[in-house]
Order: C-alpha cells, then sequence, then structure tokens
C-alpha cells in the first residue's frame, strides 16, 4: 500500500532566518516537560544517578544519531514527515509509514502532553492564589489530587494550554516558532538556576544531590534501559516527525551534527538542573522520590515555602514551566500541521485549528483520566499512561530503528556525506564515518535489544 503525493511546491518553503534561531527553535523543541517533569519522576523511580548514567548512554549511542539523521532528511527533502520518506525512499517502498508513525506519535503525545501542561497553567493560578505555598506533604498532595481530579478544570485548562500553543503555530515559522522560542529559552535557563541554587541550600539537601549524581547499580533492571531510552527519544524529540519537520526549516549553510550534539547537551544541563532543583527538596521535606508524574508539583511548593519572597518566585517558577512546554509542543503540532498543509492544500490556519480540535478531542480522554476515566482502563492502564507508555516505549524506539536503518542501509553512504558536509563545504568526515557505523550497526542493535526485552520477548 502506498499514497500518492500532492504537496505543494516546496520551493519557497519558510525556513529558519538565523542560526541561533535554528539552534533555540530546535532546543526548544527538545526541552520541555520532558526535563522539567519526567527526568526528575522518572529518574526518582528507577535509581536516580543509575537511571542518569543509563540515560546518557541512549542519548549518545541512539539518541543523537538518529537525531542527526532526521534533521538531515528533514532538510534534504524540504517537507512534512511522510513526504519527505516518500521523496527519499526507493519507489514502491513503503517508507512512508515511518513518516505516518511519526505523525500519530506527535498527536498522542500531545494528547496527553498538553494534559501535563494543563496542570503547569493551572499551577500559575494557584502560586498567585497562594494556597500551595508549604512544606507539607498533606497540602501540596491535597492541591494536586484536587486538580485532576476535577474533570471541569481538568479540561478548562487543557483547552487553555492548546489555544496558546495553537496562537504561536498560527505566526508561522518564523515569527512563531523561532520568535517565540528565541525568546523564552533564556527566561527558562535562568529561573532554573535560581531555583537549583535554593533547593541545594537546604537542610538535608546533600542526601538528594546523592541519589541523582551517586549511582547505586543494584537498583537498575532490564526495564530501566527501555524506561531510559524511551525518555531519551521523548526529551530529544526524535521519533515522532519532529525533528524531520524542523530539518526542513534549516539553512542550506547549518552543520547538523553540530547543532544536534549542541542540543542534545544542553537538554541534558537542563535536565540536571531541574534534577538538581528537585531532588534534595525531595529529601528536605520527607517526599518519596519515587512519587510519580506529581513529583514537580508536591515538591517545587515545599521549596519556595521555604525561602524569602517564595510565592513571588513560585509564580514565576510556573510561568517558566509552562514556557518550557509551550516550546515542545509547538514542535509537535507542527507535525501533523505540516502534513496537513501540504498534503490536503490546507491553509495554515485551517491545517492548525482541525489539529488543535483534535488533540482537544482525544486529549480528553488523557485529561478525565484522574476523574470521569478514572476506572476505564485498556491493558491495565489509564488513558493517559496507554498514550505515554505506547509511545514512549513503543512507538518512538520503533520509528528511530527504522529510520536509523533507512538512512544506512537505503540512503547510504555517499548520500549521507554529501547531507552531513553540506556538499562538502564542511570538513566533518570523521564524524560522518562515525555517524554512519553507528547507524547501520550501533544503533539498531542496541535499540532491537532494548525493546525486545521491555516487550519481554528476549529476558
Amino acid at each position: 500500500m502506498s499514497i500518492e503525493t500532492s504537496e505543494k511546491p516546496v520551493v519557497n518553503r519558510a525556513k529558519f532566518a538565523t542560526g541561533l534561531g535554528v539552534l533555540t527553535a530546535t532546543l526548544g523543541s527538545a526541552v520541555g516537560l520532558g526535563n522539567i517533569w519526567k527526568f526528575p519522576y522518572l529518574a526518582g523511580s528507577n535509581g536516580g544517578a543509575a537511571f542518569l548514567l543509563v540515560y546518557i548512554v541512549c542519548m549518545l549511542l541512539i539518541g543523537i544519531p538518529v537525531m542527526i539523521s532526521e534533521l538531515t532528511m528533514g532538510r534534504a527533502a524540504r517537507s512534512n514527515a511522510i513526504a519527505t520518506m516518500q521523496k527519499l525512499a526507493p519507489k514502491k517502498q513503503p517508507w512512508w509509514l515511518i513518516g505516518a508513525a511519526g505523525v500519530i506519535s506527535a498527536f498522542l503525545i500531545m494528547a496527553f502532553y498538553s494534559e501535563v501542561a494543563a496542570w503547569v497553567f493551572a499551577y500559575i493560578f494557584k502560586a498567585i492564589q497562594g494556597g500551595i505555598l508549604s512544606t507539607d506533604p498533606e497540602v501540596t498532595t491535597g492541591a494536586f489530587n484536587g486538580l485532576v481530579t476535577n474533570p471541569g478544570s481538568s479540561l478548562i485548562w487543557q483547552w487553555i494550554d492548546l489555544a496558546v500553543v495553537g496562537f504561536i503555530i498560527l505566526l508561522g515559522v518564523n515569527k512563531g516558532i523561532e520568535g517565540a522560542t528565541k525568546r523564552l529559552m533564556p527566561i527558562l535557563l535562568a529561573l532554573l538556576i535560581l531555583v537549583g541554587v535554593r533547593s541545594i541550600t537546604l537542610p538535608g539537601a546533600g542526601e538528594g544531590l546523592e541519589f541523582l549524581f551517586k549511582p547505586d547499580f543494584s537498583k537498575l533492571t532490564a526495564a530501566t534501559f527501555l524506561v531510559a531510552m524511551g525518555l531519551a527519544f521523548f526529551k530529544l524529540s526524535v521519533g515522532m516527525g519532529t525533528m524531520i519537520t524542523y530539518g526542513s526549516y534549516f539553512r542550506d549553510d547549518q552543520d547538523i551534527p553540530g547543532t544536534a550534539i549542541r542540543v542534545a547537551f544542553s537538554d541534558l544541563a537542563v535536565s540536571l538542573l531541574a534534577g538538581i532543583a528537585i531532588f534534595p527538596a525531595v529529601f528536605a521535606f520527607g517526599y518519596e522520590p519515587n512519587s510519580g508524574p506529581s513529583l514537580l508539583f508536591l515538591t517545587i511548593p515545599s521549596v519556595f515555602a521555604s525561602m524569602p519572597l517564595g510565592n513571588f518566585f513560585m509564580v514565576i517558577f510556573f510561568l517558566l514551566t509552562a514556557i518550557a512546554s509551550i516550546g515542545a509542543q509547538i514542535s509537535l503540532v507542527e507535525v501533523p500541521v505540516a502534513f496537513l498543509e501540504e498534503k490536503f492544500n490546507m491553509s495554515r490556519k485551517m491545517a492548525t485549528l482541525t489539529t488543535i480540535i483534535g488533540i482537544a478531542l482525544f486529549g480528553s480522554l488523557a485529561a478525565l483520566s484522574s476523574s470521569t476515566l478514572a476506572d476505564v482502563k485498556v491493558f491495565g492502564m489509564t488513558f493517559f499512561d496507554l498514550f505515554d507508555y505506547t509511545t514512549s516505549n513503543i512507538l518512538l524506539p520503533l520509528g528511530g530503528l527504522f529510520i536509523a536503518i533507512f538512512i544506512s542501509w537505503v540512503w547510504g553512504y555517499k548520500k549521507i556525506e554529501n547531507a552531513i558536509s553540506n556538499n562538502g563545504s564542511l570538513s566533518n568526515q570523521r564524524v560522518i564515518k562515525i555517524l554512519y557505523w553507528s547507524l547501520l550497526v550501533v544503533t539498531p542493535i542496541l535499540i532491537t535489544i532494548v525493546l525486545l526485552n521491555g516487550l519481554k520477548i528476549i529476558q
């Protein structure tokens, strides 16, 4: 089965205007709630420092090579995720399914990610009201549970979040995506540093830093490797069509490997800052590091309750977290928007509206997973957990696996060399060779082993 292309010509396709814009937009895609919300709670549930080391290995051997591949293919085709695979693959071979899986993944991720972002938006106003500023676990736990178990609040805040994201998408590539991320990323980093400095000065903070940086390998399990790989894909926005789409907006002279490496290590640094902000507080105030998705919302109010002008800084913190979520959501929504624009000749306004409404309808299943639909389980999981597990542990790794196979085995070394060296203008042969052999052998083998183990096919 194949689908015919009818995309708009891409001769005048929009591009990021500056090299800094490329870096900040791509980093804005990678940095988000995956760093501030997901990394801390997964690290807390999987052994802390030992999990961190496994994550770094997955980032180096799997995440970065797949990111470079996606950016390279996107720039080469100058199209959406599905059309990119159609243009680059030999005729009548169904590699377009990789792009289709990416579009589906981006949509499913937004279904639950937009609900987490909704919690963040709600907490901005909770912080303004001052009711969550407390070091008492019962107060912070009660505030969070009260939010997620209220179906009306869950839906309304999710819709507000989607409206903000849709508005920025409507502004387009330069004014919307590039403009927003260039202005918001520095604010994110400055405020994270501020919170981290306060957290490590709390009494008992040393135990939290030890948890984050002193590995205990006895806590590692086979499932840890699958979780770490899924997080690497989620945090770096690979396997979901995002980097293919963003690559299609890259300048012709952009150094793709250099950009990918800077983004990956910057993303890691932000995750570590989030860990430093959260784990000392976890141990200082008696929370459990394995508290799950609620960890951020339980601990951060306690940090600010113990510092001067705490309520003011807590408002700023949740504002920054909302900013981080918006950057990542923009990149996710851009994947189906670009596809609808080019495949069905939709205007950007109509493509954005269609996508946002679709996410709102589907995302309501995740939004109601702790209230109205709490007892509805699929494979033993709520819709929120199902969307998260399916994308992070199955669809994204599978997408990464087939992208690695395609670019190394089908596209081949010569095309990779020409594309990544910018037709010979960059002297990066050693990087290209390392990347090629990684994609040819190392990355596919590692992804396959971890996937088979996680699916209990091999033990």
